[in-house]
């Protein structure tokens, strides 16, 4: 990455994955925070992805929520108690499910924001929530830091649109630099695939 230009857009607003995978010229890498790759049921146990990040990030591990099940997220979660958060995700699960495949998997990516400001503060979990002002104080002297000229992304203005999603966009990006460059980390190191042949991991 030495040497490379990273100069950020201005930020988007989709209406669906489907429209983001559709651009052309298309995107060479998409970080998503989401799930790609699933258990096939409640009771197979949890993913390693998760788990492992969830020991990296010590006191921030609690952002980590569990995955649901693919048959979750096929049929319902009547089988399966969910967190609020996941319930509450589970249709945007759901409309990247949709559009994932192995041959997807070559530029769509899971990562997750908590997971990529680790990397950015030197593999140390960052002290603060981003629901504080701490927190989003610290964050942001992280992507100002590294990403030159983000200020498109953090003072975008995007209605409806607050300010702490607006850092997990920023390292998220910082992290799809990363695997563009050939740097990033996979989690876990020994690959894993579920039922539909997807690799269930994270990158940071």
């Amino acid at each position: 990455m030495a040497g490379s230009v990273f100069a950020p857009e201005s930020p988007r607003i989709f209406d669906s994955f489907a429209e983001i995978l559709s651009e052309s010229p298309p995107y060479s890498v998409i970080v998503v925070n989401a799930p790609i790759g699933y258990v096939d049921r409640p009771g197979f146990g949890k993913r390693t992805c998760d788990l492992e990040v969830r020991a990296l990030l010590g006191r921030r591990a609690s952002t980590v929520h569990s995955s649901p099940a693919r048959s979750t997220l096929v049929g319902g979660q009547e089988h399966e108690r969910l967190d609020a958060v996941t319930a509450k995700m589970l249709p945007r699960y759901r409309e990247v499910a949709a559009q994932i495949s192995q041959y997807r998997q070559r530029v769509v990516f899971e990562g997750h924001p908590e997971l990529s400001f680790f990397q950015l503060n030197s593999s140390a979990p960052l002290r603060w929530s981003k629901n504080t002002e701490a927190g989003r104080i610290e964050r942001r002297r992280l992507v100002e830091e590294r990403i030159p000229d983000i200020g498109k992304i953090l003072e975008s203005g995007l209605e409806h649109v607050p300010q702490k999603h607006l850092l997990d966009v920023a390292a998220l990006l910082w992290t799809a630099r990363r695997v563009f460059g050939r740097a990033a980390v996979r989690i876990p190191s020994s690959a894993e695939w579920d039922s539909e042949g997807l690799r269930i991991e994270m990158v940071y």
